[in-house]
């Protein structure tokens, strides 16, 4: 009997444990805020009007020639409308041909999945992408005056990426201080408030073309030391810490920024045309900026916001590194509704 009894206990307590960790990680991710600073519209239904450019690009950079070839994908401008209602939210974007020009830049075929999560303590950065075709966006330090002026924005259709990262960051001060206020526009910062930020964050990515992604004709054959190769692939964890602030003047008009940076490791492996795979490990730097400028109040809201990470990773050549970069700038019209009783 007490074997049963002994049985039984291990079972109930199997049972309750995942959930009071759940309960004790609602509890954490809960905060009071602080009401002469934060005004929270989460139960309000938040309408909004935007204009939206994701974007990407990749570098690479060869210091001691002091030289650069900057690729770039061919991002359109999407309009659209999207609501938020507690901790649901959807937007949906459609692309206008006519206003983006794909004659000069190429055409880009891409699926972005970026997504930017914003609890009161913690920001969740996810970037699941895939691009391909890439033009050159500085012809002229790459190919020389002449050949960039027959051959404006040189495309490579045959350049294709995909890239998976996380950033989590964690905000100290979530009382009074507010990344949704800017970014989601469901709470309402009415005074100044900054907070100090720590996190971690993981980016893996490979890049490849059908040739070499250094040009064959490029005007400084000793660019990257003469070695050509066709695919990349990063792998890249660091820390990273900063701080961000709110400024508000006169209840209303705001000015947010917030700067990260990240130091940690990262293999990088360069598959070379002549047949071998050079590989290295080395530091990784990395940075996270967010900005946000506009109006807000109980009900309505006007603004520009821009978020954006880099990583930068040493490459197997002396002197030389990758950057990889990711982002989104949205201009945003909102208005918030307050319901008589609770959706649910």
């Amino acid at each position: 009997m007490d074997k049963r009894i002994l049985l039984v206990l291990l079972i109930v307590c199997c049972r309750i444990s995942p959930l009071s960790a759940q309960s004790r990680l609602m509890k954490w991710l809960h905060t009071d805020n602080d009401t002469a600073y934060i005004e929270d519209h989460t139960e309000d239904i938040t309408f909004r009007l935007y204009g939206s450019r994701k974007y990407t690009k990749y570098d690479i950079v060869d210091r001691k020639q002091n030289r650069d070839i900057l690729y770039r994908p061919n991002t359109p401008l999407n309009i659209g409308f999207g609501a938020n209602y507690r901790f649901i939210g959807l937007n949906l974007g459609f692309n206008l041909p006519f206003i983006n020009k794909y004659d000069k830049y190429g055409k880009t075929k891409y699926l972005d999945l970026q997504s930017h999560i914003y609890l009161r303590k913690l920001a969740i950065d996810f970037y699941g992408q895939y691009y391909k075709g890439y033009y050159i966006a500085n012809p002229e330090e790459v190919f020389g005056k002449s050949y960039a002026a027959a051959n404006p924005y040189p495309q490579r259709p045959d350049i294709r990426n995909i890239d998976f990262g996380l950033n989590v960051q964690y905000i100290f001060n979530d009382k009074r201080f507010s990344y949704r206020a800017p970014n989601l526009q469901n709470e309402y910062q009415k005074k100044s408030a900054g907070s100090f930020i720590v996190g971690g964050e993981i980016f893996l990515g490979k890049i490849k073309g059908d040739s070499s992604l250094v040009p064959a004709n490029i005007a400084d054959t000793t660019f990257l030391r003469e070695e050509h190769f066709y695919k990349t692939g990063i792998s890249s964890i660091a820390a990273n810490a900063g701080y961000a602030y709110t400024f508000v003047y006169k209840e209303h008009l705001f000015l947010s920024l917030s700067v990260t940076g990240g130091l940690g490791l990262n293999q990088t492996n360069l598959f070379l045309e002549s047949g071998h795979v050079s590989r290295s490990v080395g530091l990784q730097f990395s940075n996270t900026v967010r900005a946000s400028l506009g109006y807000n109040s109980s009900r309505y809201f006007a603004g520009v916001h821009y978020v954006g990470m880099t990583t930068r990773s040493r490459m197997p050549v002396p002197h030389t590194y990758q950057a990889f970069g990711t982002g989104n700038f949205r201009v945003s019209l909102v208005r918030r509704f307050t319901l008589n009783k609770p959706l649910w």
